[in-house]
């Protein structure tokens, strides 16, 4: 891990110095973000990582900062053609996979060190991240992962509530859009791999769903709705309408059917309109890089729906007011690994997105 990471530090370093008309510079930006996610939050004895940088509950990291890091690591090799950063990411989320009944996925902490519950949504962003890979690579072994937590996530599906995957596979009372939303990412890209039909079924069986549940009256949406009360919990989260967003671009591509290209670009305002306020969005890059997406996926189908210029602004004033001396990111003392990944992600993104404009 450590070879491949400081070669792709420098790798970026040296492309961003003969890059002179990055401005800001992306590329320089990333090199720093993985130099110090190497030097305060990798472990070289373990192959492990750190979930802050400062005093941590347990000795390593939970998954989601390195699903976090995987889709940004993704980016990194987007950004940088023939350098491996992906696969040496996947060796330590490998550390948390699980295969118990009734299907294998990832657990929540290290397996070696304990036994905790499994998330849904934590093993969706793999598959995300893996799917993209794929499309990228075209690197069967990619697709495999996506595939066997496809059959992970169909186990959290029941009726309850008229269908919906549950969001925590050991305390099925909440289905939210977080682990409905990137199912239907999961389902709709493995359906234009495969054209497998089961997988468009489902698909469009949750889209159906989460928007009939949990889309707020503006286009934007609820976290979850409880089980069996139905009550909504009406916290309104940028990722959550990030993967809703990018689903109805994707729903659009495969099928030609308007009605999903008018609901993005409806949402696309109305999160503008709700999540930035006072030339900012939301404390959470992770999620907010989430939303990215969803912007950048719009972009490809409609250039002035998908204007994604507060993404730009935001990354811009997180760089100058919320990076301490040493180069970590964070609006906290504590620095973490999930928000350095979120912006190496955001900045990958960004370094994209200026070069097609």
């Amino acid at each position: 891990m450590s070879n491949h990471f400081l070669a792709l530090i420098f790798a970026l370093l040296i492309a961003a110095n003969a890059n002179s008309q990055s401005t800001p510079d992306y590329k320089a930006r990333m090199g720093q973000i993985m130099w110090n996610i190497q030097k305060n939050f990798y472990e070289p004895s373990t192959g492990l990582f750190l979930e802050t940088n400062g005093k941590n509950d347990k000795p390593h990291s939970y998954l989601w900062p390195l699903c976090a890091l995987l889709q940004a690591a993704d980016e990194v090799e987007t950004v940088l053609p023939g350098k491996q950063y992906v696969k040496p990411v996947l060796e330590a989320i490998g550390q948390y996979y699980n295969t118990d009944a009734p299907a294998p996925g990832y657990q929540a902490y290290v397996k070696k060190e304990q036994k905790d519950s499994r998330f849904y949504d934590d093993n969706q962003w793999i598959a995300i991240a893996c799917l993209d890979a794929y499309n990228r690579t075209k690197d069967k072994s990619y697709l495999k992962i996506a595939e066997e937590i496809y059959q992970f996530q169909m186990t959290g599906y029941d009726a309850k509530a008229g269908g919906g995957i549950y969001w925590k596979e050991d305390e099925k009372n909440t289905k939210n859009t977080c682990s409905n939303g990137p199912g239907i990412l999961i389902a709709l890209q493995l359906y234009k791999i495969t054209k497998e039909k089961k997988y468009h079924t489902t698909a469009i069986q949750l889209y159906d769903w989460t928007k009939k549940h949990l889309r707020s009256p503006e286009g934007i949406y609820y976290d979850s709705v409880k089980i069996p009360d139905l009550k909504i919990d009406s916290a309104r989260y940028t990722y959550n309408t990030g993967t809703m967003l990018q689903s109805n671009v994707l729903l659009y591509s495969l099928t030609g059917e308007k009605q999903y290209l008018d609901e993005a670009i409806l949402m696309a305002e109305a999160s503008k309109k709700y999540f930035y306020k006072n030339s900012r969005l939301p404390g959470n890059y992770w999620f907010n890089v989430v939303l990215l997406r969803g912007f950048e996926e719009l972009y490809k189908v409609d250039s002035t729906a998908g204007d994604f210029q507060i993404f730009f602004d935001d990354a811009e004033r997180i760089w100058k007011e919320e990076k301490d001396p040493t180069g970590l990111l964070g609006n906290k003392p504590v620095k973490s690994l999930i928000d350095q990944a979120a912006m190496l992600e955001m900045y990958g993104r960004l370094e994209e997105l200026k070069a097609g404009r």
